[in-house]
């Protein structure tokens, strides 16, 4: 991609962002601007602004990585990702609105009166947000890696700078002006360039092969492996090695390898002929943490297919970014018509990421190998149209992955810098908001420094894991369930909760590789989920005396209609 096009249009996105943040900050005046925007936001604008910070890099760049590597079986992301909030709109949004929080703790605190509970929850929002961070930044540093060649972690201090400036310049007024004008940008940048792209591709007269199994190189193509990785075979391959196989050199020579697991040394360069099949990558090498997802989903597919539904179906109401914005709606009717739009532009948008996955198996298949399955987005124009506009159409799309990664990363840590605020630092107000945004941005930007990365998309699907073993079972059955009780609700969140953060850390470590424990580690929520609502309701029944008092008239300002409420607090 040329460089001198896309940089231009990067910063241009950077400065947009500073200057709609602006506009924000001269609104911005006392505590409740800056933590729910004084709960004036209407339908449309808050729909906007929960899409914009909604699609984050798992959605701009994951989604078409993953289908480019595995297939069609990933389109279960977009599916699960936007009927996550169908679920959202039936259980949650309304009775989360009128509950009068500005937190999920504070929820928590409101609904079972124990603080326990509440610095629980505390801890389980940052948990989560820290997760969710790490691939937003993460994913800035690949694009500004594959647009200029800069250190892979330069994109994610960029990304920290701006959100970390904008969210404790203005807070919540500020972003969601931002978040709305990202979301428009991003649905533009991935919309216009998908166009011309389907155009090439029925002018190339490309067959409709792209989900093929396997992908296959339609050209001559050569491979540069910058990290030592390991090759599985289901039959002989041929191509042109130079570098090293099996600790044996090779010198630009035709070579057959056969059925069985090849070891490929760092600068070893392989060149396929046109109609090879597309080696697939097993873990082994250094490469081997990126791929180990993919190897437990090929080994248990219907398991893995099931947990990935499960929690993206149920993790999105436990998002903190997400669930903080229902709080800035006037009143539950708002909530509702929030969501129900959010379902149409979110749906919208996801239409289009698996277009690049596809059009990626045909056209830039090497990149399962290079583990740069997610810059398929940024490289397809110049792949496939190249000249000018190619190079005006990645820019556009790389813009739009800058909007991508500001708008989620300025959500994420004005919810995290909301907790932090409230229940950590030892007073409250607006300049301690400002030292908790800070903060809410250094862990993951040292640990995205530090730590290598799984692909985007599965990054993103472990934190959808831990919200929805923690914070759904917690609302569910604290919106609609009377003898919830504080016990309960924390033995629950750290059963449920606790258990997918620990198979979360023992994915991305790599351990315990390939093999059965390994598929249930990678995909906690079909077992962690039941296991975080089975202990909330069972201990909630063996501590019948700590229902709090005074829960029917909560649950009824949760159900009732707010003029309803209000009515009956006058008499």
């Amino acid at each position: 991609m040329n460089s001198s096009y896309a940089i231009p249009a990067v910063a241009l996105v950077v400065v947009a962002t500073v200057l709609v943040g602006a506009f924000g900050l001269r609104i911005s005046r006392t505590t409740s601007d800056f933590y729910v925007a004084s709960r004036t936001v209407g339908p449309r604008l808050n729909a906007a602004a929960i899409s914009g910070e909604y699609l984050s890099a798992a959605s701009f760049l994951g989604i078409a990585g993953l289908v480019l590597v595995q297939g069609p079986d990933m389109l279960w992301y977009p599916v699960g990702y936007t009927a996550g909030y169908l679920v959202l709109l039936l259980f949650v949004a309304a009775p989360l609105r009128r509950s009068g929080a500005y937190t999920l703790p504070d929820f928590a605190e409101a609904r079972l009166a124990s603080p326990a509970v509440r610095r629980l929850a505390g801890a389980f929002v940052v948990g989560v947000g820290w997760l969710y961070l790490l691939p937003q930044l993460q994913g800035a540093g690949l694009t500004l890696t594959v647009l200029t060649g800069a250190p892979d972690w330069l994109g994610g201090v960029i990304v920290a700078v701006v959100v970390t400036v904008t969210v404790a310049a203005g807070g919540m007024r500020s972003i969601t002006f931002v978040q709305a004008f990202q979301y428009w940008l991003k649905l533009t940048a991935l919309l216009v360039p998908a166009l011309f792209l389907v155009l090439a591709w029925q002018h190339d007269g490309a067959p409709s092969r792209a989900f093929e199994e396997p992908a296959a190189f339609r050209e001559q193509r050569t491979v540069q492996v910058d990290d030592t990785l390991a090759l599985r075979l289901d039959r002989p391959l041929t191509a042109t090695v130079t570098g090293t196989v099996d600790g044996r050199a090779y010198d630009a020579r035709e070579t057959t390898l056969d059925t069985g697991t090849h070891h490929i040394d760092a600068g070893t360069r392989l060149t396929f002929a046109p109609g090879t099949a597309v080696p697939a990558a097993e873990p082994g090498g250094t490469s081997g943490m990126s791929t180990s997802l993919a190897a437990s989903r090929a080994e248990r597919p219907l398991y893995a297919t099931y947990g990935l539904i499960l929690a993206t179906f149920l993790g999105t109401m436990g998002l903190p970014h997400v669930v903080v914005r229902f709080y800035t709606s006037p009143h539950g009717v708002a909530a509702r018509r929030t969501t129900v739009a959010v379902l149409a532009l979110v749906g919208g948008f996801y239409l289009l990421p698996p277009v690049y996955g596809a059009l990626g198996r045909l056209y830039a298949p090497e990149l399962t190998l290079t583990g740069d399955a997610d810059a398929a987005v940024l490289l397809l124009p110049g792949r496939m149209i190249g000249g000018v506009g190619g190079d005006l159409l990645g820019a556009l799309l790389a813009g739009g992955a800058f909007a991508a990664f500001l708008s989620t990363a300025s959500g994420l840590t004005m919810a995290v810098a909301g907790v932090l605020a409230q229940d950590v630092l030892p007073t409250r107000g607006v300049r301690h908001f400002r030292l908790g945004t800070g903060l809410a941005m250094l862990v993951p930007l040292a640990a995205s420094a530090l730590a290598g990365g799984l692909p985007v998309a599965d990054a993103v699907g472990l934190a959808f894991a831990v919200s929805a073993s923690s914070f759904c079972p917690l609302l569910v059955l604290g919106i609609w369930w009377r003898r919830l009780t504080p016990p309960g609700a924390a033995a629950g969140m750290l059963a449920g909760g606790g258990a997918a953060f620990l198979a979360v850390a023992a994915t991305m470590s790599g351990f315990p590789g390939p093999g059965g424990l390994h598929a249930l580690l990678a995909w906690p929520a079909l077992w962690s989920v039941p296991l975080g609502f089975l202990t909330m309701i069972l201990v909630s029944l063996a501590t019948p005396g700590r229902v709090p008092a005074g829960t029917a008239a909560i649950l009824a300002r949760f159900h009732l209609p707010e003029d309803l409420t209000r009515a009956e607090a006058r008499t």
